[in-house]
Formats: C-alpha cells, structure tokens, sequence
C-alpha cells in the first residue's frame, strides 16, 4: 500500500462515527427488523477505515437517558441518526441531547424522512412556491448540522468532509453519489454484527427469520405512497441474483437463520424473479437445508409461473397492497390494478399453496361508509388468510401531501383534489419532529384519524376501520395477534461498553437500559 494511502487510511481510523438508531415508540414491538439502510452505511464507512459505534435504541424506553450516558465518553466527533417520519420525534429528543453532551460534534440527519421532505421541498421550488415543504426543509436544516438525502452509503462520506454542504443530495440521479445497478451491487452487506441480533425476533413457519432487501426503489405512483417524486425510491435498481443468494449465504452461515423476509417494495417487478427464486433453491441444496420466505409482490404483475417458483424457493406467505376494494378508491388512488385483478392474484396464490395477507388502507380521495364497506365485502369475498387496514397518513413526498392546497378559511388544513373526478381529502398539519400520534399500531382503539373526507369524518373513519377489522376477523376466524404490528412491519420502514469490534449492546428490560 502507498505511503499516502496508509496515512489516509490511519486518519480515518481516528475518526469515529457513531451512528444512531432511534426508537419507534409507535410500535407494539420495536425488535422485530433491524434497520438495513444504515447498518449498510456502517459497512461502507468500516471498509474505507473508519471506526463505527454503533447505538441501536429500538425497544430502549429510556432511549434518552442512553444516548447521554453513550454521548458523554463517545470518542466519536460525528453522530449520524437515520428516521422514518414516525421516529422523527424521538430523532428530535435525541439530537437535544447530542447538543447537550457533546456540542461540537456534528449531527447528521439521513434515511426516509428528510429524503421524503427534500423531494418535496424540490417540488416546491419546480413550481416556484414556499409551502409546508418549505418550512418542514427549513426546520430541519436549522436542526441539523447536515442533512442527507437519498443514497446514503457513498454521500456518508461528503458529509463527513471538512467543509460538507448543509445538504447532501444523493437523490438525483444525475448525481454521482446516486446508485446504479453495478454500485448497489458492489456494496458490502449491512454490518449486522454491529446490533444484537439475537434480540430480533421474528419467524416464518416457525423458523427465526432475518430481513434483507434485494432491491431498491417501486415505478408505481399510488397517490398514498411517500417518495413518489423521490427518484430514489421510484427508480428499480437491481443487485445480481448472484449477490442475493450469497448474502443469504452469509446470513445462514453467521447467524443459523433458514427464514428470510425480503423487503423489497414489489419483487416481481424483477424481470429476473424467476431465476432469482431458482437460484435460492439451488443455494438450499447446496447447503442441505430448506429455508422459509416471506415478501411483496404487486398483483396485477403476480403470474403462474411466479407462484410456482416462490413456492419452490421456499415462500409460504405472500403480502399484496391491494389497499381497496372499491373500483371508486382504486381509480383515485392511481393504483393501477383493478379489483378483478387482485381476486384473481389471490387465487394464483391460493392455486401454488401460498398464503396471502391483504394489506388494505382506508381515508383516501373520495373514501366513504359505501366505499369501506366495499373493502369489506371483498375481503369476505376472496378470503385472504390474514389482512391489515390501516388508516393512510399524509406522509411529505406523497401526492396527498405535495399536491395539497391550504384551505383559506382554515391555516392547518390542506386539501388534495383528484382532478379526474373532483373527490377530494382534507388533512389536519402535522409537526412531524414532534408529533407521531397519528401513527397507532394498537388497533385495540388505539388509532386516531388526521385525515377526512367530504363523505366520512376523521372519528368515523377510526370507527368504521375499528368495525371492518373486527367484523372480517370473526367472519374469517382470522385471530388478532396483539404481539404484531402490522402497519409498520408490514405495510409496503448499543450502549457504553465498547467491544473490540465496536459493538454497542444494550441490555434492557420493560423499563430500563443497562449496560452489558
């Protein structure tokens, strides 16, 4: 190795990044999937030399108290937090505490929310307007020391520059921090070992299971979908078969796991799926062992031969947002599958012995008590074998949020027409770095409605979600799990002592986080 490499190399190693994961107090069980994107971020940054702590505050109740008592004899000089929209409150109270312990540190914030945000924000500026974009950008960029959007696994590196723009912006794809095919698939596979993963729990079948995702971004345009105008979340890009399969390798050889949730948007969006699914039964033989697989598929692209090779390969659950069961709803929400459509993607499943758990969703343009009951009796009508309905949120870099107009009688209300026929959706301002109410995972009364409308009341819509869900279930005699939480996981999201691989643990119980 040169001189000057080596020189690089050693100051890296002096530099420490500590990078945070938040807690999701929204959730009835924060240990269920690890957080890929940044654990890939920490795999980057170890194999350019840095020193990566890593702090995983999911299910830590006094997630606070942590972060300061981690802050205080951190070595590290930048702290980079990732957030959904839901965790950006808790982002916010731990950013709060980052200040107070160590205030010369530098404070990076990456991951869906402001990825969300800044595509929305650019929209604005398209159009030459100031909206709510606007001052959610700015709120966040006064927060933040940088902000970074889009792809963070090579853009990790300009924010850590000694003279970082306040944005980072790798969600242009005209940018060369933007991932192509080749790059995705060059990256090295998420640190898992940084986290405890033995504190994950989840299973397919009855075998533990651990989540990978295969490939990136979903061309569809569902008006409810956050990241529609966000080129990285709307372009596919694509690992090799071959790197799918020997991540999945990996995870079995590192962790025994034989069951594997794919979190990719839709997977049969892959031209390839079918050698993608030959190829992991292949890696089974090879190994000797059967696996259990679980993931999304889009309806109206969900053929024979599909179902054939999932089954093959191992699945037994397929997930689907058919969302409604109104023609009326599908139409306004761009969904681009018919109701005729998604019956018969239900009976393709059932045909090659594939359970299928209908991912339903009620508040959009136009929703009324005729619309919900539609939904209703097409659940009764095709029978899934577990379903969710959750009530949609107005998340930024969705249609519903970016092409709202603000009421002029009422400041903190905003209006989405959806102009072919005039249906409309009213929803209430939200402060997302500081208010995640309206994001409930108990659906034992614990949801609340920030959107309504002309036909339906935001209470009615908690109501009638509340009869739907309980009226299926006794129809179906589909249980209701009170240790999952569906509209998170499921809808297509350390501590103190330093280990000499920089693993950070935390050892916690019901109310409180101990060192290990």
């Amino acid at each position: 190795m040169l001189a000057g490499a080596t020189s690089t190399r050693n100051s890296r190693e002096r530099q420490t990044v500590c990078l945070i994961v938040p807690p999701s107090l929204f959730l009835l069980d924060e240990r269920v999937f690890m957080s890929l994107g940044i654990l890939k971020v920490a795999a980057v940054l170890e194999r350019e030399g840095y020193a990566v702590e890593m702090l995983d505050l999911s299910g830590v109740e006094n997630y606070e108290e942590v972060a300061a008592l981690h802050a205080s004899s951190s070595k590290a000089r930048f702290f980079g937090l990732t957030a959904t929209t839901p965790q950006l409150p808790a982002s916010t109270k731990i950013l709060r505490v980052l200040r107070a312990q160590s205030p010369r540190a530098r404070i990076i914030l990456g991951g869906p929310h402001i990825t969300l945000v800044n595509a929305a924000y650019k929209g604005e500026k398209r159009r030459g307007i100031e909206g709510r974009a606007t001052l959610a950008y700015q709120k966040l960029a006064e927060l933040y020391d940088i902000l970074v959007a889009g792809d963070g696994e090579e853009a990790i590196f300009s924010a850590l520059s000694e003279n970082p723009p306040k944005l980072v912006d790798a969600d242009d794809p005209h940018s060369p921090l933007f991932l192509n095919n080749a790059r995705l698939t060059e990256l090295p596979f998420p640190a898992r070992r940084l986290v405890d993963v033995d504190s994950y729990r989840y299973e397919i079948e009855g075998l533990r299971a651990l989540s990978l995702i295969a490939q990136l971004g979903c061309p569809f345009e569902c008006g409810f979908c956050g990241g529609r105008e966000s080129p990285m979340l709307r372009r596919i890009r694509m690992r090799t078969t071959e790197n799918i399969v020997l991540e999945m390798k990996q995870m079995f050889r590192d962790y025994g796991v034989r069951g594997f949730m794919l979190y990719d948007d839709e997977l049969n969006v892959n031209p390839k799926m079918v050698e993608l699914m030959r190829e992991i039964c292949s890696l089974q033989d090879q190994l000797g062992v059967e696996f259990r697989l679980r993931g999304f598929i889009k309806s109206q692209l969900f053929t024979d031969e599909q179902a054939e090779a999932m089954r093959k390969a191992g699945f037994r659950w397929i997930l689907t947002g058919f969302e409604s069961g109104s023609p009326r709803i599908l139409q306004n929400i761009n969904k681009k599958a018919a109701r005729e459509e998604n019956t018969r993607c239900v009976e393709i499943a059932r045909r090659h012995g594939l359970k299928i758990k209908a991912l339903m969703s009620i508040g959009h343009p136009g929703e009324s008590p005729e619309t919900i009951r539609d939904t209703r009796d097409w659940l009764l009508e095709v029978k899934p074998d577990d379903f969710d309905v959750t009530i949609i949120t107005t998340y930024p870099g969705t249609p519903y949020y970016d092409h709202a107009v603000q009421d002029p009688g009422k400041r903190n209300l905003w209006v989405y027409t959806y102009k072919k026929n005039g249906d409309r959706l009213f929803s209430q301002e939200v402060d997302y770095t500081e208010v995640a109410d309206y994001y409930k995972g108990d659906p034992n009364g614990g949801y609340q409605s920030f959107v309504y409308t002309d036909y339906v009341s935001a209470e009615d819509l908690v109501k009638l979600r509340n009869q739907t869900e309980s009226d299926v279930r006794q129809k179906l005699k589909i249980p209701f799990n009170p240790s999952r939480t569906p509209q998170r996981y499921e809808h297509s999201m350390g501590q103190q002592t330093i280990l000499p691989s920089n693993i950070l643990r935390v050892s916690f119980n019901k109310s409180i986080a101990t060192a290990d």
